[in-house]
């Protein structure tokens, strides 16, 4: 505690100076650029992967980077997706997953999970992503395979709220689904044309279409 407590006094002493005008712009409202959907763990860092400014990302994390699907579960991620995009005029969203991710790791795992019955109901909207890596054979890493099919699952569910898919019919709002690594620090982004995650920076920026093939048609490309 010690250490964040002097990391406060720095930001305060060292950071905030040298970014005065941008700080006191900042106090008067914000417009964030996109909304990040990712996972609470601590080795995520939403702005520092993306090297975003403050104000610049509305970002809402949570255990396994979930969704619920829309009317499923009246909390904070739905009150966040609804205030991003109704009152703070988003139209990008971003659901980020990560390699090494101990939620997908529980799903694979329930055992796991004994004793902490409420994280094994938030990971039931995950469910949906067991069962297509299950339904579609072996594949070279499950655990990563799950990672990538929950990211497309979220998606899927993040269509459900209204907000989004009024803006998704009217085509002035666009979805992306992206994959960390935390070994590389590459991201990886499903590119909806090639049906696949590819390295973000590769191509054009890719987006997530309205429907998508399974993960049985990506079998074989799933890397860490």
């Amino acid at each position: 505690m010690e250490r964040i407590l002097h990391g406060v006094m720095r930001f305060r002493m060292e950071v905030v100076p040298r970014r005065l005008g941008l700080y006191r712009e900042l106090a008067n409202g914000q417009r964030p650029q996109a909304l990040f959907i990712a996972c609470a763990d601590s080795r995520v860092a939403p702005e520092l992967i993306t090297q975003a400014d403050p104000g610049e990302l509305f970002t809402c994390r949570n255990a396994g980077n979930i969704v619920p699907p829309y009317g499923q579960a009246t909390g904070g991620v739905s009150a966040a997706i609804e205030y991003a995009v109704m009152a703070l005029g988003v139209r990008d969203i971003v659901v980020c997953g990560h390699s090494d991710c101990g939620a997908m790791k529980g799903i694979l795992h329930p055992e796991a999970l004994a004793g902490m019955p409420t994280v094994r109901t938030w990971l039931n909207h995950a469910e949906v992503a067991r069962r297509v890596v299950e339904a579609n054979g072996p594949t070279v890493d499950k655990l990563q395979a799950l990672v990538e099919e929950n990211v497309l699952a979220q998606l899927d569910h993040l269509r459900t709220h209204p907000s989004v898919a009024a803006h998704l019919a009217a085509g002035d709002m666009t979805l992306h689904g992206w994959v960390y690594s935390l070994a590389t620090s590459e991201v990886r982004a499903f590119d909806a044309e090639q049906h696949r995650f590819v390295p973000l920076g590769s191509t054009a920026v890719p987006a997530v279409s309205a429907r998508r093939r399974p993960i049985a048609a990506r079998r074989g490309d799933v890397r860490g």
